[in-house]
């Protein structure tokens, strides 16, 4: 763990804090591991418990969240005609708050196609097969805004992604890949994010790397940015090759880095550094 050796580090917990979005909906932010990973920790915490006291408040309130401006361009698009069949997203689903415990169950195991799909998996299927429309890019800004306002409906919903059945192969699959160490610093996802999370590394504070928030508004590159950017750039941060959004390898590790924060609520679009 060469960057863990050459990095100074310092403990520092977890904010003790309650999460209640507009003054109304209290989020569960902590809750008991679920089962598959509580062999590694009895716990499971929102990234939101290891931000700053201005940046949680930036999240707890809609007006002040950056992220809600992409969640109302999406809603714009959502209603917008496209593609060769005359449909809008509305057209077959209504308005979007119909879409409300969506998000929670993704990934998950599409029957039809035989395969685990993302949300964005899912989003691009019914624009090419069912609204006659060009696909999008996979973390390109129309999916990127879409999945999060498909998240925004159901903020305070737990994560309940399914991980036994057809899709376990997927989700075995993802597991190896969390454990592997990646790059000339031989890092690994659990190296951080279950080893070290609370942990200082130089200005961040070391989260659990749940992704229960995004997509999420990073202050850094002030932008909504998707979980497979978010895995691209930490797999290059071990100055490693890196997959491809949309890759069947991420794919894989989205479900079981999803599945790690069952129980926890949707924060999408949250805030973070």
């Amino acid at each position: 763990m060469a960057v863990l050796l050459t990095v100074p580090m310092a403990s520092a917990d977890p904010v003790d804090d309650t999460l209640i979005l507009n003054g109304e909906t209290e989020m569960v932010t902590r809750t008991a591991a679920p089962d598959h990973v509580s062999d590694a920790m009895d716990e499971v915490l929102s990234g939101w418990h290891f931000r700053g006291t201005e940046t949680r408040a930036m999240q707890a309130d809609d007006f002040d969240n950056p992220g809600m401006i992409f969640v109302e361009k999406a809603e714009d698009t959502w209603n917008a005609v496209d593609g060769s069949e005359g449909e809008s997203c509305a057209s077959c689903h209504g308005a979007s708050d119909q879409m409300a415990g969506v998000r929670p169950t993704y990934p998950k195991w599409n029957e039809e196609a035989g395969e685990v799909r993302t949300l964005e998996m899912q989003v691009n299927d019914c624009r090419t097969n069912r609204m006659g429309a060009e696909e999008w890019k996979y973390t390109g800004a129309d999916m990127v805004n879409m999945t999060a306002l498909l998240a925004s409906v159901s903020r305070g919903m737990p994560v309940d992604v399914a991980i036994d059945g057809p899709a376990q192969s997927t989700w075995e699959q993802g597991k190896e890949l969390y454990y592997t160490r990646f790059g000339q610093l031989e890092l690994s996802c659990a190296n951080c994010h279950e080893d070290n999370y609370g942990n200082m590394i130089r200005a961040d504070h070391l989260s659990q790397g749940q992704i229960n928030g995004f997509p999420v508004y990073r202050l850094k590159n002030t932008k909504l940015n998707a979980a497979h950017s978010r895995f691209k750039g930490c797999i290059r941060d071990t100055r490693a090759e890196t997959y491809n959004p949309g890759s069947e390898e991420f794919i894989a590790l989205e479900l079981y880095v999803a599945s790690r924060g069952n129980g926890l609520s949707v924060e999408g679009p949250a805030v973070r550094n």
